[in-house]
Formats: C-alpha cells, structure tokens, sequence
C-alpha cells in the first residue's frame, strides 16, 4: 500500500458473501476478527502471525512504518488488527518489544491487549492507559527533574472539592459536587486555567451546575489545597508528565530514546492533554499508529474530541489510511438498525461515518417492546432472560444496557425476582474478589505440595485436581440456590473450574503448576474468565464489551436522548451512545420503552426520537406493523404471549396518604407517603422484621433486598397489616411474595412468631 492510500472498499450488500474466499481468512460463520480460542498455540513464525486476518487487518499488520489511522467501525476486529500488527513487526524482527508503548483508555482494554500480545508471542511490548504510562515515568523521572518526594496521588477528588466549598462559603448539595469535580476534570485536561474557565465554559457550551464564576473560584481552592497538602490527582499525573517532558528536553530525550513506536487505540477519545502528552512522546518522530471510529466517541462531556482522528490526515499528509468494515459480531439485522441509526445522524463525526457490512449469518430481527411504565418492562426483560437461559442461552451471555446507573436497581429486583443471577458492571474486579484470591492461594500450595495432600489422592486430571482442591473453597458440582452472595462466591469459583477444563482440552499435558503460571498471569492482565450471571451495564461502561443477547432499555424521549441533551452535538452524542449499545449485540437485539416512570403515571413518554423509521410502524415504515413484520413490535407485553399474559390493569395515580401529593418517587409509592411527611411507624415491628428478613436472606443465598427492600419492610410496619388482601396492597409485595413470605409477615404483625419454614412456594 502506497502512502497516503486509501482502502475504499466496495463491499457486497449487507450480510452477502464478500469476494474474498470465506476459506482463506473466515473461519465458519464466525471468523477470528474477534474472538480467538481461549488458549491458541503461539504462532511459529512471523508469517504465522498473519494467518487468519482478512484483506484489510493484513494492510493494518503489515504497514509497520510511518504514520498509519485505521478507521475501524464497530465489531470490525480492530484491537486483534493492532495486536497482530505489533506481534508481526516484534517477530520479523522489525519492532523491539521495548521499545513500543501500546496505549488505550481503560485498564480492562489495556489488559485484554498484554493477554492477546503474551498469545501471539510478542513479550515485553508495554500496553498501558495513559495514566499508567505517565504516573511510570513521573515516578522515575521526579527526583531528577524536580527533586525530593513526588507527592501522594488521591484516588477519590470529591472530599478536596467539598473542602474547597467550605473554604469558599459555598455550599453545595451532593449533586453540585459531583457536577463541580466533573467540571474541575474537564478544565483539566482540557488545559483550561481557573481564570479561563468562564469563558472556556462558554464557548464549549457547557450547563455548570453554578455560577461559571463560582466554578472558578472552586476550581482555584481545590487547587491551593491540592499544593497545601501535598498531593495530586489524577490529571494531574498528565499535567506534570506534561511539564517535565516540556521543560527538561534531557528527560525527554530519554524517554524517547526507549519508546520509537506508538499505538493508540480509542483515538477518537483523546483529550487534548493526551493529545499534548503523545506529542511530547512522539518528537519529530512519525511511527505513530492510531485507532478509532469517531461514530463511537461518547465522551465529549469529559473533554474527548473525535478532531484529532479526523484531522490525522492533514497531520499525517503521507498517512496510510485503512478501513474496517467488515463486522464479524453482529447479524445483518443487527448491523442494519445500526448503519440505520448513523444514516440518520448529522456533524462532522456524521461525515465521516462507516457503513458496516455483516459477515455473518442472518438472525432475528431487533424485537421492539412498549410497556405501561418502568417497573412492567424490567419485569418484562426478567421473564424473557428467564426463557432464554431455560432455553440454553449462557447467563453471561445476556446483558441489560441503560441510559443512567439510577436504572439499576429496577433490573436488579426483577432479575432477583425472577430467579435470574446477575453481575454488575464495574463492580469488583475478577480477580480481587476475596474468594478468587483465597483459591488462588489453594491452588498454588496444592501445586507445591501436592503429593502430600489427600485431596488429590483420587484426582487423576488436571480438571479434577482443581475440583478437589476448589471444593475445600466452597465449590459444589451444583450450584446454591438464590442469587446472593453465596451465588456469586460460587459463580466465580465455577469460572475457574471451567478454566481449568479449557486449559487441560488445550494443553493436555499442563499440570497444576501450568495452570497457577497462567492465572497468575491473567490477573496480571486483568484477563478474566467469565462469570456466569446477566451483566447489568450503563452504555457507556459497555463500550468495548459485546454479548449473544442485548437488551436495550429505557429508549424513550427524556432518557435516550437524556434530558440535559439541548445542542445538536450534545443529541448527537446521545444517538452514537445507542449506536454503541446497538453493536454490542451479536445475536439477539430487544429494544424497550415504557410510557410512565411509575404505575399508575401519566403514560405521557414517548420512544426515542432515534427510532423513527427505524422501528416498525413509525414514519417511514407505517404499515409494517403486526405479525411476521420486519423487526416485530410488541404493546405492553412480554414475549409476545399475548393470549395468556393479560395487559396490566390502568393504575390511579398513587397519593401520599397524609398529605395527599401526587406520588413519582418509587421509594415514596412504596411507602404511601412522601419522604417528608410523618411516619406513624411501628418501630419494633420493623425491626422485627428486619430481623426475619436478614433469616430469610441468609437460608436462600440471596442479599436482603431480594426478600423485601427497606422501603417494603417500613411499609409494611407503617401499614401493620393483618390479612392477606392488606398485605397485598403494599407495594413491592407481589402475588409471588405473598405466597412466599405472607404468613410469616402477617404473623409478626400480628405478635406471633412465625413459622420455622418461610417458603410457601
């Protein structure tokens, strides 16, 4: 490929066969652009490295000088096109390993790249986020460049900028501080002073949770305490590497003398800083390869800008430029609602667009479902789980997306309802988890001392070794019932169960140690198996993740896009957010809505505006609607039984009973009162209750909330009822927990004990 080419591809209509033979770089309906197995054989030579990639992936490897962009649309396979890149030049003996910095944007992608390089042979290339590789050299380079102890890095700004306000006689609710850390962020690595930000506010057309004024005078405090205590934050790290790199050209050189090639991944979601950062890395030097898709940038609100992506050619006149768009994770239908979304889009990222082009297989089309009000469509979302897991789908392989956190907790009670395990994300790492660590400590006194450990007297395998040795952690052939904590001890000690049986089919003569190198080496990379359970995600946390089966939900006006969207860019922005959780579904794609926040609301909602045209019967496809329709497009039901799942009976507005206001809150409605009004509550029986919740919580394996939330059990003690019909009435008490846990309940309203078994079922 000369320089500055360009790869234009003229590719067969969405989900045809391409022209390259499917044998030559496809393997089967789904190729290795993607996925790779668990444990491969490292490749024997560097042409071996190439083996696998399809036309384009192969330009990406083999262009190993120069500047090169690759525009790499979603499910494209971009992260194996740069990792085989880096592996190819490090194995023909092009690359030194040390000498190249691979950077990315989170520690999870930064890890999943050290693990996927370790595969195909090429130890020693540093992959870190931007962050890591700065704090490294700040480190290394403070006692010479500034001398003395480099001050402590604190994890968590919020308590500074609330020290700040108090110090500025301001005060600020937890809402204005958290927005006003955020705006301190952004100024940061935006290179935005504190006298500079009213105006740098302006002109980006950013909502200040305050006067731009008072931000400023914040902004300013935070930073003279920051220099009183002697610590810095985390933009920090990027100022100051910044700073050395800017004023000490002998440690600049130096640093340039051990990195000659850079790789950014996520390039569309550089800040400026960052941006500053690799310039001071890179010198007059040219071997930079960056990666992007500016359809994908989503976090402008943190002072990322697709510019520096779209600019990189006029940067980089002699730019080699390739484009991806072959996507090996989605099904035409997938990939349509998805090219559909950006065809409607407007800006400059808009111009630059990629229209993808399935290589897989057709699947179903995206479901559409509408529902009466918020509760009704995440229980709506937890029977259809419920199905597809009985059905055979892999828990973790499903996933429920929404706009904001707050809508978690919805999910997370109807998923537990249901009997559905689910896992979090961004909660605790995979191997920091306390039982992971414990079997990991297990495991490697078993490999020292195995022959005089009697649990592996009847082990003849590696699998069965690690059966024996997990089962004295708490492992069972079966799982526990519930979905609590013991589930997910159990979950994740299964993980390495299984990960022992693909380690043993891969290498069949690896023995226990083998197995303990390799999972230290994953926690090393953060490169975990997976853990059985829904994934519960925002959008924007699941960037970079994909699953069989996707469930968007929430996509109504007000939410998708979010409220504060008032600018074009800032809806925009909002639509390549769903653009995002869209091509996160390889398989399975169920879009929802629902018409009130509450039972009983005004249905006065509206699917998202992103929709039309795209769903079934909305503007330029009304008459599509009803059976067999392209797509489908269910009202108020679930699964589309619509025979024997009755529609939800219209619900009154729901009334504080002592002051007679109007109830939206899901917390107040529980209770029947707002949180302000006076509570007649019985405080011994709720404690009583309390009591035999925490009873019930500990003998099922589930968290206490599964039984009855807080807001339930003070209900409940409010309302001491003493029949059933009573019981009924109270929100968050439903048919399935009447039968379960009423006699118990009515019981100790009454006075009495309640029975010794609780489960009615």
């Amino acid at each position: 490929m000369t320089p500055a080419a360009l790869v234009r591809l003229r590719g067969p209509a969405c989900g045809q066969p391409a022209h390259p033979s499917r044998a030559t770089w496809q393997h089967g309906c789904v190729t290795a652009a993607t996925h790779s197995t668990l444990f491969p054989q490292v490749p024997d030579s560097a042409d071996a490295v190439l083996e696998g990639l399809d036309p384009e992936q192969r330009e990406v490897a083999t262009a190993l000088h120069g500047p090169v962009c690759v525009l790499a649309g979603a499910g494209t396979g971009k992260t194996r096109a740069i990792t085989h890149r880096i592996a190819y030049g490090v194995r023909a003996g092009v690359l030194q390993p040390s000498s190249v910095l691979a950077v990315t944007f989170t520690n999870r992608a930064a890890g999943e790249m050290r693990g996927r390089l370790r595969q195909l042979g090429a130890v020693g290339v540093q992959a870190r986020t931007f962050h890591s590789a700065a704090l490294r050299q700040l480190q290394f380079f403070w006692p010479k460049a500034i001398g003395g102890s480099m001050p402590r890095l604190v994890d968590r700004k919020v308590q500074l900028v609330a020290d700040a306000a108090a110090a500025c006689r301001i005060r600020l609710d937890r809402g204005e501080l958290r927005d006003t850390t955020a705006e301190i962020e952004w100024s940061k690595v935006t290179q935005t002073v504190p006298a500079d930000y009213p105006v740098a506010a302006a002109k980006a057309g950013r909502e200040t949770p305050r006067d731009p004024a008072e931000i400023a005078q914040l902004y300013a405090a935070y930073e003279d305490l920051k220099r009183d205590r002697a610590v810095i934050d985390f933009e920090d790290v990027l100022l100051l590497t910044v700073a050395i790199l800017q004023d000490r050209h002998d440690v600049a050189e130096q640093v340039r003398a051990q990195y000659q090639h850079f790789v950014v991944d996520e390039y569309q979601d550089v800040s400026p800083l960052q941006q500053r950062l690799l310039e001071l890395w890179l010198g007059d030097r040219d071997n930079l390869c960056v990666v992007g898709d500016a359809s994908q940038t989503i976090y402008s609100f943190t002072g990322a800008t697709p510019d520096h992506l779209l600019d990189f050619r006029t940067h980089h006149p002699g730019a080699t430029v390739v484009k991806l768009v072959r996507d090996y994770r989605s099904t035409p239908q997938v990939v349509h609602l998805a090219n559909g979304l950006l065809a409607q889009a407007r800006g400059r990222a808009a111009d630059h667009r990629l229209e993808l082009i399935s290589q897989r297989d057709p699947g179903p089309e995206p479901l559409y479902t509408e529902y009466t009000d918020e509760p009704a469509e995440a229980e709506g979302a937890a029977r259809r789980i419920r199905d597809l897991i009985g059905a055979g789908v892999p828990a973790s392989e499903i996933a429920i997306l929404f706009r904001t956190n707050s809508q978690s907790e919805t999910y997370e009670q109807a998923l537990a309802d249901a009997g559905v395990p689910y896992q979090l994300r961004g909660a605790e790492r995979f191997f920091d988890r306390p039982e992971v660590r414990k079997a990991g400590v297990a495991l490697r006194g078993a490999a020292r001392f195995g022959g005089n450990d009697s649990l592996l007297d009847d082990a003849v395998d590696l699998p069965s070794q690690v059966r024996a040795v997990l089962s004295g952690e708490g492992w069972t052939p079966q799982p526990p019932a519930g979905s609590g904590a013991v589930r997910e001890r159990w979950e994740s000690l299964a993980a390495l169960v299984n990960l022992a049986h693909d380690f043993a089919s891969a290498k069949p003569r690896a023995t226990l140690s083998d197995l303990v190198t390799e999972l230290d080496e994953r926690a090393s990379a953060q490169h975990a198996p997976t853990v059985q359970g829904v994934t519960l995600a925002s959008l924007h946390s699941a960037k970079g993740l994909e699953w069989d089966v996707v469930f968007l939900v929430g996509v109504a006006e007000g939410m998708m896009p979010i409220t504060y969207a008032k600018t074009d860019e800032q809806v925009e922005e909002e639509r390549r957010l769903l653009y995002v959780g869209v091509t996160r579904a390889r398989e399975q794609l169920h879009v929802s809505w629902a018409l009130s926040r509450s039972p009983g609301g005004r249905p006065n909602r509206r699917p998202s505006r992103f929709l039309d045209g795209l769903r079934p019967g909305s503007a330029s496809t009304v008459g599509r609607t009803g059976p067999g329709a392209p797509g489908g497009i269910e009202r108020g039901f679930t699964g589309g039984v619509q025979a024997t799942v009755p529609r939800r009976r219209h619900r009154t507005p729901a009334r504080c009973r002592v002051c007679g206001r109007t109830l939206t809150d899901a917390g107040e409605m529980k209770l029947m009162r707002c949180e302000d009004c006076p509570s007649d509550m019985d405080e011994g029986l709720y404690e009583r209750l309390r009591e035999w919740r925490g009873v019930q919580a500990s003998s099922s394996g589930q968290p206490a909330f599964c039984v009855f939330t807080d807001k339930t059990l003070m209900a409940i003690a409010e309302a001491a009822p003493d029949d059933p019909g009573d019981l009924a009435r109270i929100p968050g008490v439903g048919a399935r927990k009447l039968n379960r846990y009423g006699a118990d309940v009515l019981a100790i309203c009454a006075g009495r004990e309640p029975g010794v078994d609780g489960d009615g079922d």
